[in-house]
């Protein structure tokens, strides 16, 4: 597995760090370790929280968000262009971790080893109130939902389709160096169900902290895991559970979302500050000249595709204005785009948290669009509690004016649902794994495309699925690369 001992010691020190009661000198007097567990740091139950704090952090949910925009239609090059290896797709084992930056192998195994060892300390932890008893719990809920969803998100990266018999990634369990094979799909995914459903009863039962994993997030988690295994019932059932608890914003609370100004539609957020700066991918910072003038980017790294832009009712539906700008003061700069992604800009130009949004990570409208797939997979596409029921809900939440539609086949039913995944979901880190998961192409528009190589790339192909990094065939050697990528 991945080569865990260069960040050891900096994930023992992190409950450390968080206990004020360790004077600095007892802190010099702890011996540097190289075993798995730490019985100093996660001496207590509030020590192993401070670990799974640092779990959550870890979450490179942004990864995905630049991923799924560059690889599939949904963003084409603005002013400065330095990524054609991944937006032309032609990325190989070396280049894919260390020119573009996709390595979630790293990350997310890292996030797994950290809530591994709060699981193996949290038996034999130290209650000092109470009330640690029944943090101990909810704690160990959070350790397997985390450890539940990144498993999934490794295979959104490294796996082919769901299918019983392909390979998985390896299911870490306990803290581990030992190089390990992959599983397959099967037994990798009744892994996954099986930490999610432990720990969904042990969870908080309430969306007092959204930043936290509650059992609304392990509801919502489970439906999305069900559309790729092809599940419909389950995919039915719990994106209805989490419908039923939270529904849809109006069209007036809907901007706010964005902004943060509200919570709503969401179950499970990842709280982010001026160091991590979301809208930065998309555009740099605006700044003031000596005279108080707004003073554009040096830069506009990615700009939103022709076929993303004209794909929406720009005067009714709120999410274009909520999405996407044409921006005036970019005009005043000659050869700068001025349609540009508006989503995750934050508290606006020059303010400190300009580019600064929490990562929605489980909402309502993602909950709509997955039972309707689910509804017309089991070929309820039409009348009531079907696809097109669905559809037409969230549309109607959407659009000033919307009129009903009626869906005529399965077939016509999917094909409208991936159109709205499109415009609803763009930017959350979507889009190139639902034409992964479906079999279709990524085809952009000849106004989108770079180059030749960078229109299509046909359905099925094995780019869908991102190599296995060099660094880690190095340090693992029983790990099997994927298809494609081999010498």
């Amino acid at each position: 597995m991945i080569n865990m001992k260069k960040y050891i010691i900096w994930i023992l020190m992190l409950p450390i760090l968080a206990i004020s009661s360790i004077s600095c000198k007892k802190l010099v007097e702890i011996k540097e370790t190289d075993f798995i567990g730490g019985d100093l740091a996660l001496r207590t139950v509030k020590n192993n929280e401070s670990l799974l704090i640092g779990a959550y952090a870890g979450f490179q949910t942004e990864m995905s968000i630049r991923l799924n925009g560059t690889f599939s239609d949904e963003l084409k090059p603005g002013d400065f262009y330095a990524s054609q290896s991944t937006h032309e797709w032609q990325f190989g084992v070396a280049d894919i971790g260390i020119r573009d930056n996709y390595t979630a192998i790293t990350s997310y195994y890292a996030v797994i080893d950290r809530v591994n060892r709060v699981l193996q300390a949290l038996p034999n932890a130290v209650v000092e109130v109470p009330t640690d008893n029944a943090l101990r719990e909810k704690v160990r809920g959070e350790a397997l939902f985390l450890r539940a969803f990144a498993h999934f998100e490794l295979f959104r990266y490294y796996s082919k389709n769901y299918a019983p018999n392909e390979l998985g990634m390896f299911y870490a369990e306990v803290p581990s160096l030992t190089p390990q094979a992959r599983i397959p799909m099967g037994e990798y995914f009744t892994k996954i169900l099986a930490d999610l459903n432990t720990a969904k009863p042990l969870l908080a039962n309430d969306l007092t902290d959204v930043f936290r994993a509650n059992r609304l997030a392990a509801t919502g988690l489970h439906p999305r895991i069900a559309l790729y295994m092809g599940n419909w019932n389950d995919a039915e059932t719990y994106s209805t559970e989490f419908i039923n608890a939270i529904p849809l914003a109006t069209r007036a609370e809907f901007p706010g979302i964005w902004t943060d100004a509200n919570r709503r539609e969401s179950a499970f957020k990842l709280n982010r500050t001026t160091g991590s700066r979301i809208g930065s991918f998309f555009r740099g910072l605006f700044t003031k000249n000596t005279a108080g003038a707004t003073v554009p980017p040096a830069s506009i790294s990615w700009v939103p595709s022709s076929k993303l832009w004209n794909a929406y009712d720009k005067v009714n539906d709120i999410r274009f204005s909520s999405y996407l700008i044409d921006e005036p003061i970019l005009a005043t700069v000659a050869g700068k785009p001025t349609k540009i992604v508006a989503k995750y800009a934050g508290t606006g130009y020059t303010t400190v948290n300009e580019n600064v949004a929490d990562i929605k990570v489980l909402r309502t409208g993602e909950m709509y669009l997955i039972r309707a797939e689910a509804r017309a997979e089991k070929n309820a596409f039409t009348g009531a509690n079907s696809a097109e029921s669905d559809l037409n809900a969230l549309r109607a939440a959407r659009i000033t004016g919307y009129v009903n539609v009626t869906l005529t086949s399965k077939e016509n039913a999917i094909t409208q649902i991936l159109g709205e995944r499109f415009k609803e979901l763009a930017f959350e880190g979507h889009r190139f794994w639902d034409l992964k998961r479906r079999g279709l192409p990524v085809e952009r528009l000849d106004e989108d495309s770079p180059s030749a190589l960078g229109k299509t790339l046909p359905a099925n192909n094995f780019r869908f699925v991102l190599p296995i990094p060099q660094s880690e065939t190095n340090a693992n050697p029983n790990i099997q690369q994927n298809e494609g990528y081999t010498n």
